[in-house]
């Protein structure tokens, strides 16, 4: 089986994309056949996250493909997150049919999201009254379209009313980017007020909906659809080392506050499991983090103007000292002549 990158995403929902796109006014697709059923039949067949991109280039159009500015689909997102169906997810969207509220729904979003795409996670936090189901992507956000992150969110609405029925809706959604085209689009689909520039990609849910039992439903059919859905999580995860996924994970999580224990939670291991397994590799946490906080730094000083000061703590050191010590240890030279030289204009 071929290495499974961290931004992949599954080819069947990748061809979920594109049919939108295909159903889009003007569009066309579909005449060759690549994106008619059954064309990739598992969430094992990948897509890597560049061809994604270009998919979306296209479904969302314009000069450059980007939202909007250059005569695009600022609504791209919103349509192809409605118009998801349960074989779009292949066997989450079967999982989600057979659950018996949407809390349980959302739990299997949680775990089972990596089947459709590793390009970014599913977090659930329950209050009082409400609870926050998020969305974070884990690849640069500058690699992502807005109508990314939209058709994803919206696709978790149109989860919800498969079980929920489709008048329902979600108290609020709210988006991290700024709203690109015209707000009523957005209220027609999801049904809800709908905030942009907020911190968390996420929608709100009230706990009676989340916690409503939907009748009926079959637990035995659900059950065979989660046994499989965890043989094919186990074969996706054992594609790549766990050292791979932990470098993966660090890539991606606050290195000031991050430790063995937010690995393990975000990995679904125990802290032994994790110890064993890097051991076995010829690894460490340590080890890890100490390389995480190298590519960080490389990457800050290579593409902003951060004082080091300001840097130290992204990078998970206690200040500008202790960036200088490590950085001079990782390259041999200190921040401050790697970013001189990061930043020389290239001599033709």
């Amino acid at each position: 089986m071929p290495s499974i990158e961290p931004s992949t995403v599954a080819a069947s929902y990748a061809r979920a994309v594109l049919n939108a796109g295909a159903d889009a006014p003007g569009a066309e697709g579909g005449a060759d056949g690549t994106a008619g059923p059954g064309a990739w039949g598992s969430p094992l067949d990948r897509l890597p996250f560049t061809e994604v991109r270009a998919l979306w280039d296209s479904v969302i159009g314009g000069a450059d493909g980007a939202s909007g500015a250059g005569g695009g689909d600022p609504h791209a997102g919103l349509r192809v997150g409605d118009a998801i169906k349960p074989g779009s997810l292949h066997v989450l969207g079967h999982v989600v049919l057979t659950c018996a509220s949407l809390a349980e729904a959302a739990e299997a979003a949680v775990r089972y999201h990596p089947l459709v795409s590793q390009a970014g996670t599913v977090t659930v936090h329950r209050g009082a009254g409400t609870t926050r189901i998020g969305y974070r992507p884990t690849v640069d956000p500058a690699a992502m379209h807005p109508q990314q992150v939209e058709a994803v969110v919206t696709g978790m609405v149109r989860a919800a009313r498969w079980i929920a029925g489709d008048g329902w809706a979600p108290r609020s959604v709210s988006f991290t980017h700024a709203r690109t085209g015209s707000a009523e689009p957005y209220g027609r689909i999801l049904g809800c007020p709908v905030a942009f520039g907020a911190p968390e990609n996420a929608l709100i849910v009230g706990n009676r909906d989340l916690d409503r039992r939907r009748a009926p439903h079959d637990p035995e059919l659900g059950a065979l659809h989660r046994a499989y859905a965890d043989r094919l999580l186990r074969e996706l995860s054992e594609s790549v080392s766990l050292a791979d996924r932990v470098r993966q994970w660090l890539d991606h999580a606050p290195l000031d506050a991050a430790g063995p224990a937010d690995a393990c939670r975000g990995l679904h291991l125990s802290p032994r499991t994790l110890r064993r397994a890097l051991q076995e590799e010829g690894t460490s946490w340590r080890a890890l983090l100490d390389g995480a906080r190298h590519r960080r730094a490389r990457r800050l000083l290579e593409t902003t103007d951060l004082p080091l000061d300001r840097m130290a703590p992204l990078v998970g050191l206690s200040g500008a000292t202790a960036l200088v010590r490590a950085f001079t240890r990782w390259e041999g030279v200190t921040p401050g002549t790697y970013r001189r030289e990061a930043k020389r204009p290239t001599r033709r």
